[in-house]
């Protein structure tokens, strides 16, 4: 048995017209060859099953004297021996078909739904295609010609193209935490699509948004056609930018982490360990050995932000030390700084 159209269409055997349109406009615009480079051969043989499944229910609906699945005889043959029966080829035990089903040109019929491609290619011409070339360049079915106008069938030119709306950008507010570690946000949306019958409708979903480790503020995540749609427009692109939320102890330059700390002009000079609470959690210990001038910065490597760019690979933690003076000293704590500080 050949192709199942109604499986093909992911459609019921009940399905309205509206039902096809539907199926069509989704499955057509998903297995767009020129929206699947990195598989163009499965697109394509995807994207004429579609069609011809597409192609084979809308006949049946548009013209029933002529049609396949509306026709009793016809759809008993169908629904027995599928699309063999409908090809000129005999199902076995009968005479030859006489439906002629030949599917029309897979892009000519997607030309219809978006006026030409949205991709950068258009009909040469009625029943004609640059990508898929028809045997006759007509569909017979029933002796009836697709090339008749009848069936809407023409050529829109680049002009009728349909346009994609600009880009909707939104903030994604992330934590410091969440840029050190990396997290997983889901981001429910509402938007609103035009129907197969043309109406405005909204669309609830459900986005799921993998933040890597290290990513920087503006960073972009795009979903394609995730955004509100306009009537006789593509939807437009869903763009989600990275925003980094202020940290109450650490800041980030680059990747790099910088902390201030401020030490007693005793641990100035004297020494002093400075004790961190890392972003993923762990206890840090930074012992200071030198002596701490003011506007003094140490560096402790590879305990910044990840590279997102070098996996296991991390910028620098910069300590930033600030001196805090007396403000008043004794005549003994004056005479102990000057003979431990002479020469």
């Amino acid at each position: 048995m050949g192709l199942d159209y109604y499986n093909v269409l992911k459609v019921n055997r009940n399905a309205t017209e509206d039902d096809l349109k539907k199926a069509y406009r989704r499955l057509a615009m998903k297995w767009h060859p020129d929206k699947n480079p990195t598989n163009k051969r499965e697109a394509e043989a995807k994207f004429k099953q579609i069609s011809e499944a597409y192609e084979a229910r809308n006949l049946s609906r548009r013209f029933p004297l002529m049609s396949v699945l509306s026709d009793p005889q016809k759809r008993v043959v169908y629904d027995q021996y599928g699309e063999e029966g409908l090809k000129d080829r005999p199902p076995p035990g009968n005479e030859p078909s006489s439906s002629g089903f030949n599917p029309r040109n897979a892009e000519d019929i997607f030309a219809e739904f978006f006026g030409s491609s949205p991709f950068g290619f258009g009909s040469s011409g009625p029943g004609r295609s640059k990508r898929f070339p028809s045997d006759g360049g007509a569909t017979t079915f029933g002796g009836f010609s697709a090339t008749d106008n009848n069936f809407g069938t023409h050529s829109t030119g680049r002009a009728n193209m349909p346009k994609k709306s600009q880009p909707v950008e939104t903030k994604l507010p992330c934590s410091l935490e969440e840029l050190y570690t990396g997290s997983t946000r889901k981001m429910k949306i509402t938007r609103r699509i035009v129907d197969a019958n043309g109406r405005a409708i909204p669309e609830t979903e459900i986005l799921t948004i993998d933040v890597k480790p290290g990513w920087k503020k503006g960073t972009k995540i795009t979903f394609p056609e995730k955004g509100n749609q306009q009537q006789n427009q593509l939807a437009a692109d869903l763009v989600f930018v990275i925003d980094e939320k202020p940290h109450d102890l650490f800041k980030r330059d680059g990747n790099d982490l910088i902390v201030s700390k401020r030490v007693s002009l005793a641990e100035a000079i004297g020494g002093t360990t400075i004790n961190l609470t890392a972003l993923d959690g762990r206890s840090l210990s930074v012992p200071v050995t030198d002596v701490v001038s003011p506007g003094y910065e140490m560096s402790v490597a590879n305990e910044g932000m990840p590279i997102t760019k070098e996996p296991g690979h991390r910028g620098d933690l910069r300590i930033k030390f600030d001196v805090k003076f007396p403000t008043r000293l004794t005549t003994e704590q004056r005479a102990g700084l000057k003979r431990a500080l002479a020469g």
